[in-house]
Protein backbone atom coordinates (compact mmCIF):
# COMPACT_ATOMS: atom_id res chain seq x y z
CA UNK A 1 0.00 0.00 0.00
CA UNK A 2 1.66 3.39 -0.91
CA UNK A 3 2.06 5.36 2.40
CA UNK A 4 3.08 8.55 0.53
CA UNK A 5 1.03 11.60 1.36
CA UNK A 6 1.28 15.12 0.05
CA UNK A 7 2.81 17.82 2.26
CA UNK A 8 1.14 19.62 5.02
CA UNK A 9 0.55 22.73 2.60
CA UNK A 10 -0.97 20.79 0.06
CA UNK A 11 -3.51 19.97 3.07
CA UNK A 12 -3.74 23.47 4.04
CA UNK A 13 -4.80 24.30 0.37
CA UNK A 14 -7.26 22.16 -0.40
CA UNK A 15 -9.01 22.64 3.15
CA UNK A 16 -9.29 26.60 1.86
CA UNK A 17 -10.14 25.59 -1.97
CA UNK A 18 -13.28 23.52 -0.53
CA UNK A 19 -14.18 26.56 2.19
CA UNK A 20 -14.07 28.99 -0.32
CA UNK A 21 -16.01 27.26 -2.47
CA UNK A 22 -18.56 26.13 0.05
CA UNK A 23 -18.83 29.86 1.57
CA UNK A 24 -18.82 32.11 -2.35
CA UNK A 25 -22.02 33.93 -2.57
CA UNK A 26 -23.76 33.33 0.45
CA UNK A 27 -25.16 36.52 1.85
CA UNK A 28 -28.82 37.18 1.78
CA UNK A 29 -31.08 39.19 3.96
CA UNK A 30 -34.66 38.94 4.24
CA UNK A 31 -37.21 42.22 6.32
CA UNK A 32 -40.29 40.97 7.71
CA UNK A 33 -42.91 43.50 7.77
CA UNK A 34 -44.99 44.04 10.76
CA UNK A 35 -48.65 42.29 10.24
CA UNK A 36 -51.33 42.65 12.12
CA UNK A 37 -52.40 38.47 12.17
CA UNK A 38 -56.60 38.97 12.16
CA UNK A 39 -57.97 37.44 9.25
CA UNK A 40 -61.45 36.22 8.81
CA UNK A 41 -63.58 38.35 6.33
CA UNK A 42 -64.00 35.39 3.88
CA UNK A 43 -65.04 33.32 7.07
CA UNK A 44 -61.67 31.49 7.27
CA UNK A 45 -60.43 31.29 11.04
CA UNK A 46 -57.11 33.02 11.18
CA UNK A 47 -54.27 33.36 14.01
CA UNK A 48 -50.44 34.12 14.13
CA UNK A 49 -49.03 34.64 10.59
CA UNK A 50 -52.31 35.08 8.48
CA UNK A 51 -54.39 38.08 7.94
CA UNK A 52 -57.12 38.56 4.99
CA UNK A 53 -54.09 39.64 2.79
CA UNK A 54 -51.13 36.93 3.77
CA UNK A 55 -49.65 34.12 4.98
CA UNK A 56 -46.26 34.21 6.60
CA UNK A 57 -43.77 31.47 6.86
CA UNK A 58 -40.74 31.56 8.58
CA UNK A 59 -37.18 29.95 7.61
CA UNK A 60 -34.38 29.68 10.06
CA UNK A 61 -31.45 29.14 7.91
CA UNK A 62 -27.54 28.97 7.99
CA UNK A 63 -25.99 31.13 4.82
CA UNK A 64 -23.00 32.09 6.93
CA UNK A 65 -22.32 29.07 8.16
CA UNK A 66 -20.62 25.51 7.22
CA UNK A 67 -24.45 24.78 5.51
CA UNK A 68 -24.09 27.95 3.52
CA UNK A 69 -24.66 26.63 0.02
CA UNK A 70 -27.22 24.16 1.03
CA UNK A 71 -29.17 27.67 2.88
CA UNK A 72 -29.26 29.64 0.01
CA UNK A 73 -30.34 26.60 -2.10
CA UNK A 74 -32.66 25.92 0.01
CA UNK A 75 -34.24 29.64 0.59
CA UNK A 76 -34.09 30.28 -3.15
CA UNK A 77 -36.37 27.25 -4.33
CA UNK A 78 -38.82 28.15 -1.68
CA UNK A 79 -38.60 31.50 -2.84
CA UNK A 80 -39.41 30.20 -6.42
CA UNK A 81 -42.16 28.04 -5.02
CA UNK A 82 -43.95 31.56 -3.06
CA UNK A 83 -43.60 33.25 -6.60
CA UNK A 84 -45.09 30.33 -8.12
CA UNK A 85 -47.77 30.43 -5.83
CA UNK A 86 -48.87 33.94 -5.44
CA UNK A 87 -48.61 33.97 -9.49
CA UNK A 88 -51.29 31.60 -9.64
CA UNK A 89 -53.22 33.37 -7.04
CA UNK A 90 -51.89 32.56 -3.44
CA UNK A 91 -53.20 30.19 -0.81
CA UNK A 92 -56.52 30.46 0.70
CA UNK A 93 -57.00 34.39 -1.52
CA UNK A 94 -54.21 35.24 0.27
CA UNK A 95 -50.36 35.66 -0.52
CA UNK A 96 -47.27 33.73 0.64
CA UNK A 97 -44.64 35.57 2.44
CA UNK A 98 -41.23 34.13 3.89
CA UNK A 99 -39.08 35.67 6.39
CA UNK A 100 -35.53 34.83 6.24
CA UNK A 101 -33.11 34.53 9.51
CA UNK A 102 -29.67 33.52 9.15
CA UNK A 103 -28.51 31.79 12.06
CA UNK A 104 -25.08 30.88 10.97
CA UNK A 105 -25.39 27.30 12.22
CA UNK A 106 -25.05 29.49 15.38
CA UNK A 107 -27.59 28.23 18.09
CA UNK A 108 -27.84 31.10 20.17
CA UNK A 109 -28.55 33.22 17.07
CA UNK A 110 -31.04 30.52 16.30
CA UNK A 111 -32.99 31.13 19.50
CA UNK A 112 -33.02 34.60 18.95
CA UNK A 113 -33.57 34.71 15.74
CA UNK A 114 -37.26 32.39 16.67
CA UNK A 115 -38.31 34.84 19.55
CA UNK A 116 -37.96 37.50 16.36
CA UNK A 117 -40.77 35.88 14.17
CA UNK A 118 -42.31 33.36 16.14
CA UNK A 119 -45.53 35.33 16.61
CA UNK A 120 -45.34 36.42 13.17
CA UNK A 121 -45.26 33.09 11.10
CA UNK A 122 -48.15 30.22 10.92
CA UNK A 123 -45.01 27.41 10.39
CA UNK A 124 -41.51 26.92 9.68
CA UNK A 125 -40.75 25.50 6.06
CA UNK A 126 -37.00 25.46 7.11
CA UNK A 127 -34.67 25.01 10.23
CA UNK A 128 -31.67 23.71 9.52
CA UNK A 129 -29.71 22.40 12.01
CA UNK A 130 -30.05 18.87 14.17
CA UNK A 131 -28.68 21.22 17.47
CA UNK A 132 -30.52 24.24 15.96
CA UNK A 133 -34.38 22.32 15.78
CA UNK A 134 -33.20 20.35 19.32
CA UNK A 135 -32.90 23.78 21.41
CA UNK A 136 -35.77 25.14 19.91
CA UNK A 137 -38.08 21.98 20.23
CA UNK A 138 -39.98 23.13 23.16
CA UNK A 139 -40.95 26.50 22.26
CA UNK A 140 -42.08 25.18 18.78
CA UNK A 141 -44.11 22.49 20.38
CA UNK A 142 -45.37 24.74 22.62
CA UNK A 143 -46.41 27.53 19.78
CA UNK A 144 -47.86 24.88 18.10
CA UNK A 145 -45.83 25.81 14.68
CA UNK A 146 -45.48 23.55 12.22
CA UNK A 147 -42.22 22.90 11.50
CA UNK A 148 -40.01 21.16 8.75
CA UNK A 149 -36.45 20.54 9.30
CA UNK A 150 -33.58 20.41 7.56
CA UNK A 151 -32.33 17.64 10.18
CA UNK A 152 -32.87 14.48 10.15
CA UNK A 153 -32.23 12.73 13.30
CA UNK A 154 -34.36 10.29 15.01
CA UNK A 155 -34.98 12.40 18.12
CA UNK A 156 -36.87 14.98 16.21
CA UNK A 157 -39.44 12.03 15.63
CA UNK A 158 -42.59 11.98 17.76
CA UNK A 159 -43.23 15.53 18.09
CA UNK A 160 -46.84 16.65 16.49
CA UNK A 161 -46.24 19.80 15.11
CA UNK A 162 -42.20 18.98 14.21
CA UNK A 163 -42.06 16.73 10.47
CA UNK A 164 -38.95 14.94 9.68
CA UNK A 165 -39.40 14.58 5.75
CA UNK A 166 -37.74 11.44 4.11
CA UNK A 167 -35.72 9.03 6.08
CA UNK A 168 -34.03 9.86 9.28
CA UNK A 169 -29.90 9.46 9.55
CA UNK A 170 -29.49 5.91 10.60
CA UNK A 171 -32.08 4.77 8.54
CA UNK A 172 -29.42 6.00 5.90
CA UNK A 173 -26.57 4.62 7.56
CA UNK A 174 -28.29 1.01 7.86
CA UNK A 175 -28.91 1.55 3.75
CA UNK A 176 -25.49 2.62 3.44
CA UNK A 177 -23.88 -0.86 5.37
CA UNK A 178 -26.43 -2.75 3.57
CA UNK A 179 -25.41 -0.95 -0.10
CA UNK A 180 -21.35 -1.97 0.75
CA UNK A 181 -22.50 -5.42 1.87
CA UNK A 182 -24.47 -6.49 -0.80
CA UNK A 183 -22.15 -4.93 -3.68
CA UNK A 184 -19.66 -7.43 -2.26
CA UNK A 185 -17.23 -4.08 -1.17
CA UNK A 186 -17.09 -4.94 2.25
CA UNK A 187 -17.50 -8.74 3.44
CA UNK A 188 -18.25 -10.41 7.38
CA UNK A 189 -15.60 -10.06 9.37
CA UNK A 190 -14.02 -6.48 8.12
CA UNK A 191 -14.13 -3.45 9.64
CA UNK A 192 -15.48 0.13 8.44
CA UNK A 193 -15.19 3.26 9.85
CA UNK A 194 -17.93 6.01 10.80
CA UNK A 195 -16.41 9.80 10.72
CA UNK A 196 -19.89 11.68 12.14
CA UNK A 197 -20.62 15.18 13.82
CA UNK A 198 -21.24 15.36 17.72
CA UNK A 199 -24.77 15.75 18.17
CA UNK A 200 -27.89 13.88 16.78
CA UNK A 201 -26.82 13.93 13.45
CA UNK A 202 -23.65 11.79 14.00
CA UNK A 203 -24.96 10.01 17.18
CA UNK A 204 -27.80 9.31 15.11
CA UNK A 205 -26.04 7.94 11.61
CA UNK A 206 -24.01 6.02 14.09
CA UNK A 207 -26.88 4.33 15.77
CA UNK A 208 -27.58 2.90 12.22
CA UNK A 209 -24.66 1.57 10.97
CA UNK A 210 -23.28 -0.39 14.09
CA UNK A 211 -26.90 -1.84 14.06
CA UNK A 212 -26.46 -2.85 10.39
CA UNK A 213 -22.86 -3.60 11.34
CA UNK A 214 -23.59 -6.05 13.88
CA UNK A 215 -26.29 -7.79 11.62
CA UNK A 216 -23.84 -8.00 9.11
CA UNK A 217 -20.97 -8.98 11.01
CA UNK A 218 -18.98 -6.25 10.32
CA UNK A 219 -17.22 -3.88 12.95
CA UNK A 220 -17.93 -0.13 13.26
CA UNK A 221 -14.69 1.77 13.99
CA UNK A 222 -16.28 5.35 15.16
CA UNK A 223 -14.60 8.90 14.65
CA UNK A 224 -16.01 11.60 15.81
CA UNK A 225 -15.72 15.44 14.67
CA UNK A 226 -17.03 18.73 15.00
CA UNK A 227 -18.34 21.02 12.56
CA UNK A 228 -15.61 23.22 12.67
CA UNK A 229 -12.89 20.40 11.98
CA UNK A 230 -12.46 20.52 8.01
CA UNK A 231 -8.64 18.48 8.16
CA UNK A 232 -9.28 14.90 8.66
CA UNK A 233 -5.59 13.72 8.22
CA UNK A 234 -5.64 12.48 11.57
CA UNK A 235 -9.19 10.75 11.60
CA UNK A 236 -7.59 8.99 7.90
CA UNK A 237 -4.69 8.12 9.75
CA UNK A 238 -6.87 6.39 12.98
CA UNK A 239 -8.59 4.52 10.12
CA UNK A 240 -6.31 3.20 8.51
CA UNK A 241 -4.10 2.03 11.29
CA UNK A 242 -7.52 -0.02 12.17
CA UNK A 243 -7.69 -1.50 8.71
CA UNK A 244 -10.81 -0.05 7.49
CA UNK A 245 -12.24 -1.45 4.04
CA UNK A 246 -14.69 1.21 3.61
CA UNK A 247 -15.64 3.97 5.12
CA UNK A 248 -19.09 5.84 6.47
CA UNK A 249 -19.22 9.56 6.76
CA UNK A 250 -22.50 12.08 8.44
CA UNK A 251 -20.89 15.15 8.12
CA UNK A 252 -20.90 18.39 6.32
CA UNK A 253 -19.57 18.81 2.73
CA UNK A 254 -15.90 20.35 3.45
CA UNK A 255 -15.48 17.17 5.86
CA UNK A 256 -16.08 14.64 2.87
CA UNK A 257 -14.33 16.86 0.81
CA UNK A 258 -11.48 16.43 3.32
CA UNK A 259 -11.62 12.33 4.22
CA UNK A 260 -11.52 11.84 0.94
CA UNK A 261 -8.83 14.07 -0.60
CA UNK A 262 -6.44 13.04 2.01
CA UNK A 263 -7.52 9.21 1.73
CA UNK A 264 -7.16 9.00 -1.55
CA UNK A 265 -3.60 11.15 -1.29
CA UNK A 266 -2.05 8.31 1.15
CA UNK A 267 -3.56 4.80 -0.87
CA UNK A 268 -6.38 4.81 1.25
CA UNK A 269 -8.22 4.11 -2.03
CA UNK A 270 -11.79 2.79 0.34
CA UNK A 271 -15.40 2.89 -1.02
CA UNK A 272 -16.83 6.09 1.14
CA UNK A 273 -20.64 6.41 1.63
CA UNK A 274 -22.18 10.13 2.61
CA UNK A 275 -24.94 10.73 4.26
CA UNK A 276 -26.99 13.51 2.28
CA UNK A 277 -25.89 16.67 4.25
CA UNK A 278 -22.35 15.27 3.18
CA UNK A 279 -22.34 16.62 -0.31
CA UNK A 280 -22.67 19.40 -2.33
CA UNK A 281 -22.12 19.83 -5.79
CA UNK A 282 -19.88 22.90 -5.39
CA UNK A 283 -17.13 20.31 -4.34
CA UNK A 284 -16.26 19.33 -7.96
CA UNK A 285 -14.72 22.60 -8.29
CA UNK A 286 -12.50 21.50 -5.93
CA UNK A 287 -9.44 19.47 -5.76
CA UNK A 288 -10.91 16.89 -3.91
CA UNK A 289 -12.94 16.43 -7.26
CA UNK A 290 -11.12 13.21 -8.64
CA UNK A 291 -11.34 11.38 -4.92
CA UNK A 292 -15.23 12.47 -4.63
CA UNK A 293 -15.62 10.79 -7.69
CA UNK A 294 -13.70 7.68 -8.00
CA UNK A 295 -14.52 6.85 -4.26
CA UNK A 296 -17.58 8.36 -2.79
CA UNK A 297 -21.35 7.31 -2.96
CA UNK A 298 -24.42 9.31 -1.04
CA UNK A 299 -27.12 7.57 0.70
CA UNK A 300 -30.62 9.78 0.56
CA UNK A 301 -34.54 9.64 0.90
CA UNK A 302 -34.49 12.03 -2.16
CA UNK A 303 -33.37 11.48 -5.58
CA UNK A 304 -30.47 13.08 -7.52
CA UNK A 305 -31.53 16.54 -9.54
CA UNK A 306 -30.35 14.67 -12.77
CA UNK A 307 -33.46 12.39 -11.66
CA UNK A 308 -35.86 12.02 -14.98
CA UNK A 309 -38.74 12.38 -13.01
CA UNK A 310 -41.26 14.87 -14.41
CA UNK A 311 -41.72 16.85 -11.38
CA UNK A 312 -37.89 17.15 -10.87
CA UNK A 313 -36.86 17.75 -14.54
CA UNK A 314 -39.85 20.64 -14.22
CA UNK A 315 -38.38 22.40 -10.87
CA UNK A 316 -34.68 22.17 -12.16
CA UNK A 317 -35.92 23.89 -15.44
CA UNK A 318 -37.70 26.54 -13.36
CA UNK A 319 -34.92 27.10 -10.59
CA UNK A 320 -32.23 27.36 -13.51
CA UNK A 321 -34.38 29.97 -15.39
CA UNK A 322 -35.08 31.94 -12.12
CA UNK A 323 -31.42 31.89 -10.45
CA UNK A 324 -28.75 30.98 -13.25
CA UNK A 325 -26.07 31.64 -11.80
CA UNK A 326 -26.95 29.38 -8.82
CA UNK A 327 -26.00 25.62 -9.10
CA UNK A 328 -28.91 23.15 -9.04
CA UNK A 329 -28.08 21.11 -5.85
CA UNK A 330 -29.71 18.62 -3.35
CA UNK A 331 -30.75 21.95 -1.30
CA UNK A 332 -32.61 22.97 -4.39
CA UNK A 333 -34.86 19.92 -4.48
CA UNK A 334 -35.39 19.41 -0.37
CA UNK A 335 -36.47 23.06 -0.18
CA UNK A 336 -38.87 23.10 -3.26
CA UNK A 337 -40.54 19.54 -1.84
CA UNK A 338 -40.52 20.84 1.61
CA UNK A 339 -42.26 23.82 0.73
CA UNK A 340 -44.83 22.24 -1.84
CA UNK A 341 -46.12 19.84 1.13
CA UNK A 342 -46.29 22.37 3.24
CA UNK A 343 -48.61 24.35 0.91
CA UNK A 344 -50.85 21.47 0.54
CA UNK A 345 -51.11 21.11 4.37
CA UNK A 346 -52.23 25.02 4.07
CA UNK A 347 -54.70 24.23 1.25
CA UNK A 348 -55.94 21.56 3.24
CA UNK A 349 -56.44 23.51 6.41
CA UNK A 350 -57.68 26.58 4.07
CA UNK A 351 -60.83 23.81 2.76
CA UNK A 352 -61.58 23.00 6.24
CA UNK A 353 -62.00 26.64 7.04
CA UNK A 354 -59.02 27.19 9.54
CA UNK A 355 -55.45 28.59 8.88
CA UNK A 356 -54.96 28.54 12.65
CA UNK A 357 -51.98 26.69 13.86
CA UNK A 358 -53.20 24.61 15.35
CA UNK A 359 -55.60 23.51 12.52
CA UNK A 360 -52.39 23.56 10.33
CA UNK A 361 -50.79 20.90 11.92
CA UNK A 362 -53.79 18.37 12.17
CA UNK A 363 -54.04 19.09 7.97
CA UNK A 364 -50.58 17.91 7.73
CA UNK A 365 -50.99 15.31 10.13
CA UNK A 366 -53.83 13.86 8.06
CA UNK A 367 -51.43 13.43 5.02
CA UNK A 368 -51.64 9.70 4.46
CA UNK A 369 -49.82 9.55 0.95
CA UNK A 370 -48.11 13.29 0.28
CA UNK A 371 -46.57 12.86 -3.10
CA UNK A 372 -44.97 15.77 -4.80
CA UNK A 373 -43.87 13.89 -7.75
CA UNK A 374 -40.49 14.60 -6.28
CA UNK A 375 -39.58 11.59 -4.62
CA UNK A 376 -41.24 9.14 -2.98
CA UNK A 377 -44.87 9.20 -0.97
CA UNK A 378 -44.63 10.13 2.68
CA UNK A 379 -46.95 9.47 5.34
CA UNK A 380 -47.47 12.08 8.25
CA UNK A 381 -50.05 10.19 10.04
CA UNK A 382 -47.79 8.29 12.37
CA UNK A 383 -45.53 10.74 14.89
CA UNK A 384 -43.12 8.19 16.19
CA UNK A 385 -42.32 6.78 12.34
CA UNK A 386 -39.78 8.48 9.39
CA UNK A 387 -42.19 9.59 6.80
CA UNK A 388 -40.29 7.28 4.19
CA UNK A 389 -37.90 4.32 4.69
CA UNK A 390 -36.63 4.22 1.44
CA UNK A 391 -32.93 5.19 0.41
CA UNK A 392 -31.37 6.73 -3.00
CA UNK A 393 -27.90 5.26 -3.39
CA UNK A 394 -26.54 8.33 -5.51
CA UNK A 395 -22.87 9.32 -6.85
CA UNK A 396 -20.76 12.22 -7.45
CA UNK A 397 -20.73 13.49 -11.01
CA UNK A 398 -19.06 17.10 -12.43
CA UNK A 399 -20.90 16.10 -15.69
CA UNK A 400 -24.24 15.91 -14.06
CA UNK A 401 -27.05 18.34 -13.07
CA UNK A 402 -26.65 18.94 -9.04
CA UNK A 403 -23.40 17.23 -9.33
CA UNK A 404 -24.63 13.83 -9.08
CA UNK A 405 -26.30 10.67 -10.28
CA UNK A 406 -28.39 8.09 -9.48
CA UNK A 407 -26.66 4.49 -8.65
CA UNK A 408 -29.67 2.76 -6.88
CA UNK A 409 -33.67 4.05 -7.16
CA UNK A 410 -35.10 4.06 -3.67
CA UNK A 411 -35.78 0.98 -1.82
CA UNK A 412 -36.12 0.34 1.47
CA UNK A 413 -33.02 -1.64 3.13
CA UNK A 414 -33.35 -5.16 4.67
CA UNK A 415 -33.80 -4.63 7.97
CA UNK A 416 -35.24 -1.51 8.51
CA UNK A 417 -38.46 -2.50 9.65
CA UNK A 418 -37.12 -4.59 12.28
CA UNK A 419 -34.83 -2.36 13.67
CA UNK A 420 -37.66 0.58 14.08
CA UNK A 421 -39.34 -2.16 15.97
CA UNK A 422 -36.31 -2.70 18.06
CA UNK A 423 -36.58 1.14 18.68
CA UNK A 424 -39.87 0.87 20.02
Amino acid sequence: MNTHHRPRTTKIALAAAVAAVLLAGTACSSKAEDDDAGGGADGVKAGPGVSDASIKLGALTDLTGPYATLGKSIVQAQQMWADEVNAAGGICDRKVEIVVKDHGYDVQKAVTAYADISSDVVALPQVIGSPVVSALLDDIERDNVLTFPQAWAASLLDKDAVQVLGTTYDLDMIAAVDYLTRTKKVTKGDTIGHVYFEGDYGANALEGSEWAGKEAGVKVVGQKIKATDTDLSAQVSALRKAGVKAVLISAGPAQTASLAGVAASRGLTVPIVSSAPGYAPQLMKTPAAKALEAMVNVVSAAPAVSSDLPGVKKMVASYGKKYPDSPVDSGVLSGYNAAQLLGADLKKACEGGSLTREDVVKAHRSQENADTGLGTPQNFTDVSRPASRSTYVLKPDAKAVGGMVTVEEAHEAPGVEEYLASRG
